[in-house]
């Protein structure tokens, strides 16, 4: 049994930094006031509420302030400007959506359910290396076409969109344009103007923030309708009353992980690109994704011949916290619809292993990975039926 826990699933969320915490815990009791009341602890509150407003703005390349409105999370986001912005526009007669099929499923699932009030949407490919090709979107757009939304980078293969032309290509054809930028905000630069980005979802989680807090940036004068009813809160746009602490929270924690944004790149990419090079060393095994336009820490490799869940319990019980893809569907049987989307077979898609370093791995961490994968691999494959078959066929990844 290892000594320590090894976390490299930080995809999935990161631990809450210590910057991040400090922040917080004034907002708990000094100065626990609501932001929209009329007297002192509330304006401290809303006070630290308007300064991260425009410390995240700086951060992702916002010109106003107010541009930005908090969220319970990138869910939350990408819903209300997907939802938002289609609802608004249609009433213009515009009812044609435009994503990816390898987005997030708060995306997915979210244009899902506008086509059963209507909507028409389509379902850009991405093709072996995980990328749109921005001639695809160009190819579909239509006098109809009311939103495209792009993720920024993929929270399983990291695989990071051209979203410059893809926003350039929008702006040209003046279509509002969405990117759901939760695994790329706070691990590579972000600029909303420089990207022609009009809408923009975050979560804090992802960059050491605090859970159940995000942030979607609108760009002013973009037409979106309310996903939330109620108070006056947000610009009456999101009602319910603001998450203070942990708005202050996710704000600490991004601008610590701004600020470092080169050295931690640095520092993660060496990890990667060593642990990478050790696990392809095991017969049959690929990589999923583009090798170069991808995040600084996330590795993602199918092994032919094994169940991923098994390698990942086994791993577990080693003290090896990785995953098989997105957190948000880990208790799903069917294989990664990001796979699929890439074009690998069910049977090795079911085989594939996640992992995604930040900087507080080691390269302790990581010798320890690059030495317990291989057996377990092995040890899976000496009681897989499907890997003798798979031997025997000759039928395996690169056959």
């Amino acid at each position: 049994m290892l000594k320590k826990i090894i976390y490299v699933d930080n995809a999935a969320t990161t631990s809450l930094s210590k910057n991040a915490l400090d922040a917080m815990l004034p907002f708990y009791k000094e100065h626990f006031g609501n932001p929209s009341s009329l007297y002192s602890i509330g304006f401290e509150a809303k006070k630290a509420m308007e300064k991260a407003r425009k410390d995240i703005a700086e951060c992702i390349g916002a010109q106003h302030p107010q541009e930005i409105y908090f969220t319970s999370g990138g869910s939350e986001s990408d819903n209300w400007a997907i939802k938002g912005v289609a609802r608004a526009l249609i009433k213009k007669g515009k009812n044609h959506i435009i994503t990816s099929n390898f987005e997030h499923h708060a995306v997915l699932h979210t244009v899902k359910s506008l086509e059963k009030e209507g909507f028409k949407v389509t379902y850009l490919d991405v093709y072996k290396n995980g990328i749109v090709n921005p001639k695809d979107l160009e190819k579909e757009i239509t006098e109809k076409t009311a939103l495209v939304s792009i993720m920024y980078a993929n929270n399983e293969i990291g695989t990071i969109q051209p979203i410059e032309e893809l926003g350039n290509i929008c702006r040209k054809n003046k279509i509002t344009f969405h990117t759901d930028a939760v695994q790329a905000v706070g691990h590579i630069p972000v600029n909303v103007v420089k990207d022609n980005v009009d809408l923009l979802s975050l979560s804090g989680h992802k960059f050491h923030g605090p859970k159940g807090v995000g942030a979607l940036y609108i760009k002013k004068g973009t037409i979106i309708d309310n996903l939330i009813d109620g108070g006056a809160q947000e610009k009456s746009k999101r009602a319910g009353t603001e998450n203070v602490a942990g708005i202050v929270g996710m704000t600490a924690a991004l601008k610590e992980s701004c600020e470092n944004l080169d050295q931690n790149y640095s520092k993660i990419i060496k990890l990667r690109d060593y642990l990478e090079y050790e696990l392809l060393k095991i017969e049959d095994s690929i990589l999923n994704g583009d090798v170069k336009n991808r995040l600084p820490g996330t590795i993602n490799i199918s092994f032919a011949g094994i169940e991923g869940e098994s390698l990942l319990l086994l791993l577990n019980e080693l003290g090896i916290c990785a995953s098989s893809g997105s957190a948000c569907t880990s208790h799903s049987l069917d294989p990664s619809h990001v796979l699929l989307a890439i074009g690998l077979k069910h049977e090795i898609a079911h085989g594939s292993l996640r992992i995604t370093l930040n900087e507080e791995n080691t390269k302790e961490d990581i010798d320890t990975i690059a030495v317990t994968v291989p057996k377990i691999v092995k040890r899976l494959r000496d009681m897989s039926p499907l890997w003798e078959e798979m031997c025997k066929s000759k039928n395996k990844i690169r056959a």
